[in-house]
């Protein structure tokens, strides 16, 4: 198998020089070019697999090369590199079609891998991913409660929402074991078994230090009729007191990759979806699993 072929297009010599002997080391083929315009020359005669494409150069910037270079050869991947990235110069990249958008200084590593995500996307085609919108559990079908009701009435949701999972077996379809909560109609957070666990604790457990621990090792013994007494207590609640942070929201067409880098960063287990700033569904980790399982079983 021969070596990929990275061309380097950034009118900085040393970085691409550097860069160049880091990708020729990893096994790749690499030429060298100092603005926009000498990519579309190079492009007349090579067909590189991956390229790295400086947004500021003198001459043909690197916004204005990607559609021509993309009209060019309409399967090349492009990976653009910034030091003054923003939000609107990366969405503007990916709607022209962008293989990536990386923003300066950027981790050798991650640079790396995202080079052989290209190459591997030109080796074996991209096929149809999911959207959120296609996996996620629309919120008409999702427990909710607002966060001035009373934790009975959020038990109740739960055990029904609970009740309707186990009955109906369908886990991956539309089974949930947590409510909603809502401000009127904005999303506050969610309410889970866990938080009314966590709920019952008293103070003294929940924020003791190690000396206080250690005063009390031998108490769990003695704690019989703790639990039905700080069960009363938690009735007077509101939900709003309880539960969890509002989940991350992501746009309906936020790719599947995105719901899983939020709830392995941010630690949650579910997002909610967001479409012309209403929320329209959540998605969990077993809708992931689902399509993970889906699209590895489908290989036989």
């Amino acid at each position: 198998m021969s070596r990929p072929h990275i061309v380097i297009a950034d009118d900085e010599a040393r970085f691409r020089e550097t860069i160049a002997k880091i990708l020729e080391h990893k096994g790749f083929v690499v030429t060298l070019v100092g603005s926009g315009d000498q990519v579309l020359e190079l492009l007349q005669t090579i067909n590189p697999d991956v390229i790295l494409l400086d947004v500021r150069m003198p001459g043909l910037n690197g916004d204005a090369a990607l559609p021509r270079i993309l009209a060019m050869k309409p399967h090349s991947r492009v990976i653009l590199l910034t030091g003054h990235g923003e939000q609107a110069s990366a969405r503007k990249a990916f709607e022209t079609g962008a293989f990536d958008y990386l923003c300066k200084p950027c981790d050798v590593n991650i640079l790396v891998a995202r080079i052989h995500d290209a190459v591997n996307a030109s080796l074996n085609g991209r096929a149809r991913e999911k959207k959120v919108i296609e996996i996620m559990i629309p919120i008409e079908d999702y427990a909710c409660v607002q966060a001035s009701s009373t934790v009975k009435l959020g038990i109740e949701a739960i055990k029904i929402a609970s009740e309707n999972f186990i009955s109906s077996g369908l886990i991956m379809q539309s089974g949930h074991r947590a409510v909603l909560v809502f401000e009127g109609e904005e999303l506050a957070g969610v309410l889970t078994m866990r938080n009314l666990i966590q709920a019952i604790r008293p103070d003294y457990l929940v924020t003791s230090e190690g000396a206080l621990l250690h005063g009390m090792r031998y108490s769990p013994m003695f704690w019989s009729g703790l639990f039905n007494m700080r069960v009363s207590a938690l009735e007077s609640k509101c939900v709003r007191e309880i539960m969890n942070p509002r989940p991350p929201v992501v746009g309906c067409d936020a790719n599947l990759m995105q719901v899983a880098q939020l709830l392995c960063e941010e630690n949650r287990r579910r997002v909610a979806v967001e479409q012309d700033g209403r929320i329209v569904g959540v998605v969990r980790e077993q809708e992931l699993f689902h399509e993970i399982s889906r699209l590895i079983l489908s290989r036989g």
